[in-house]
């Protein structure tokens, strides 16, 4: 060996002379080691080797690798902790460099152990009969690990009360969607006939009144159109004079034949039975789509917010903007703030009932706060113009 390589092997080897070489116990003599060069770098190998062969061996080498760095099986090896940890700072292996090593090991052989602070990631050695890949070097690392959090949000003050208040009111059933609500769609028709009807009457009802959505799916059932078949054959010039005076009838009689055809290819004449299909309808949002889910196949999924349910919940104080105190702006907002809270049986016949008391009492312009059963405990309360007295209506409208 001449002084070139034997100073390169110095180098990787970092032996320190302080400490006596029978303490290391397996580190192989200089003689045991052969060269192999290749491209840019040059591998160093330790071969064990018979004793007959080479006197000089020592009985301890095992074949090693080190690209750059060195590494040693010392897993079967008679060591106690003292002299692994001598090893250890002789062969300096640096964790920075795993890829060169060749010591990473598989993702399945990480164990997570939680800690106050951070979690550690440790790597367990695998045997190579299991997993061929595997190093003769253990890893140990500290990282972080960043997990989403779900923050609980505390539902708005007496927000029961309130609920229950407005419950009380709702007690006559006087409102337009408690007889003419897309609920009430095809009531003595037969369940799948029913929930075709629903389906129809709750994409007619987007910026309609119930009145209006209820008189037009009577003429449907009329002329015998509460039924996908009878629809795909009847041109959209039909249909649309028959809906009308429904908000965008046009528009609104053409997603009804695109979908009655749907219904029929991919749903043997039904409606369908999950969100996500649903969703996949033209001129189907979230809130027709829960709405459809609640009615249709009694399986509640999530709010149906519309118009009125947006702007009372807003009212009330019970909606707010994703880490803000601000108002929500949309009926998709509304609707993810209130599931957050709003307890889930609740979650059905909250829709009937705020629309309900949106239609009777806290109207869209001037609010009855004067009638109302909850404004002393209402955020909102005579905050906005109420309705003109009657009397002074009357009179104001009267002969000068």
């Amino acid at each position: 060996m001449n002084s070139v390589r034997r100073k390169r092997l110095n180098r990787v080897l970092e032996v320190k002379e302080d400490l006596p070489k029978k303490q290391v116990g397996i580190v192989p003599d200089i003689e045991d080691f052969r060269y192999v060069k290749t491209g840019a770098k040059t591998s160093v190998t330790a071969k064990r080797v018979p004793a007959s062969l080479n006197k000089n061996s020592s009985p301890g080498v095992k074949e090693v690798k080190c690209e750059p760095s060195v590494s040693f099986d010392y897993s079967k090896s008679e060591m106690n902790s003292v002299e692994r940890k001598r090893l250890n700072r002789v062969l300096e292996v640096k964790e920075e460099h795993p890829k060169e090593v060749g010591a990473v090991p598989d993702i399945d052989d990480f164990r997570y152990v939680k800690t106050e602070a951070r979690t550690s990631v440790s790597t367990k050695r695998v045997p190579a009969s299991s997993n061929k890949n595997s190093s003769p070097v253990r890893l140990e690392k500290k990282i972080r690990v960043s997990s989403v959090v779900k923050v609980e949000v505390a539902a708005p003050e007496n927000w029961e009360a309130v609920l229950a208040g407005i419950k009380n009111i709702r007690l006559s059933g006087q409102a337009p969607v408690d007889t003419k609500g897309c609920e009430k769609a095809g009531s003595l028709l037969p369940p799948k006939e029913r929930r075709f009807a629903v389906l129809i009457s709750t994409m007619m009802s987007s910026q309609t009144k119930d009145e209006v959505t209820h008189a037009a799916v009577e003429r449907l059932g009329e002329n015998g159109l509460l039924d996908p078949d009878a629809i795909v054959r009847t041109d959209e010039a039909t249909l649309a004079n028959l809906i009308k005076p429904v908000g965008f009838y046009q528009r609104k009689a053409q997603f009804i034949k695109e979908a009655s055809r749907i219904c029929l290819e991919r749903f043997g004449g039904d409606i369908p039975d999950t969100l996500t299909d649903l969703l996949a309808l033209k001129g189907v949002g979230p809130k027709m789509a829960h709405l459809v889910m609640s009615i249709a196949w009694k399986n509640t999924q999530g709010i149906c917010v519309d118009t009125h349910v947006h702007r009372i919940s807003n009212r009330l104080g019970w909606v707010f903007r994703e880490g803000t105190k601000q108002k929500t702006t949309t009926p998709e907002q509304t609707r993810m703030s209130l599931e957050k809270w709003l307890p889930k049986d609740e979650w059905e016949p909250i829709n009937p009932l705020l629309v309900g008391f949106g239609q009777t009492i806290c109207t869209p312009l001037r609010p009855k706060c004067g009638s109302c059963g909850i404004n002393t405990i209402c955020p909102s309360a005579f905050k906005e113009a109420s309705s003109p007295n009657p009397k002074q209506k009357k009179r104001g409208l009267g002969p000068t």
